[in-house]
């Protein structure tokens, strides 16, 4: 077993290259939480419908503008 710092930097949220349809958000989400994709994509759609649509579509732009590529350089 590694130190804390090696498990933390084990796991982390990646935009999905290989489960996307729109940017690939809702998959790293799935991958990340080890669920399947079309229960985070359904979560997603609800609260973009709760959020009266256009502040739920401009939280998911943001929140996969801010999602880094898996092998990205930081």
């Amino acid at each position: 077993m590694g130190s804390i710092d090696e498990i933390i930097r084990m796991k982390r949220l990646y935009l999905s290259d290989t489960n996307k349809k729109v940017m690939g958000l809702c998959g790293g989400i799935a991958e990340y939480a080890e669920v399947d994709t079309t229960v985070v994509r359904l979560i997603v759609l609800t609260i973009i419908i709760m959020c009266n649509v256009l502040p739920g579509i401009l939280l998911y732009t943001v929140a996969a503008a801010i999602t880094p590529r898996k092998g990205a350089t930081n």
